[in-house]
């Protein structure tokens, strides 16, 4: 088995499985979901996701769970931020117009920048960091 380094995503307010289900809307692939009540929890934590995961066809690996104020306080910042970099610039703009619908700030604008590759930057609807990097000529 390989090392594999992705995201993995903490929600507040039972949003995982709606967010996870939105990025495989746009990105591809099935969700699967492990909630708290699979793992014996009762009450009304137990339909919240303990273990969300998502394998798109371009091979990328999103992880994500509900985080309950009694398990993990939740502080939303820029300090984890999803990246996508390539070369499929047609690919990549639908995916940044779609996960950035509705963002609460598109803090960068897709656009050709200094190093010569198109980039742009948002905060999407459920709190996460994206950033977008579509390679030299292919961008333009």
């Amino acid at each position: 088995m390989s090392v594999v380094l992705n995201p993995y995503l903490n929600f507040a307010d039972g949003k995982a499985r709606e967010a996870m289900e939105f990025y495989a809307s746009v990105l591809g692939g099935e969700p699967t979901f492990m909630t708290f009540g699979d793992m014996g929890t009762e009450g009304p934590l137990a339909e919240q996701v303990m273990h969300g995961q998502l394998e798109t066809p371009d091979g990328f690996t999103l992880m994500g769970a509900d985080a309950p104020p009694e398990f993990v306080e939740v502080t939303f910042g820029d300090n984890v931020s999803v990246s996508i970099a390539g070369d499929d610039a047609e690919k990549m703009r639908r995916w940044f117009d779609a996960l950035s619908e509705g963002a609460q700030a598109v803090t960068t604008p897709l656009g050709t920048q200094p190093w010569g590759d198109v980039f742009g930057s948002f905060k999407d609807r459920y709190g996460i960091s994206w950033l977008f990097n579509i390679a030299g000529d292919a961008g333009s």
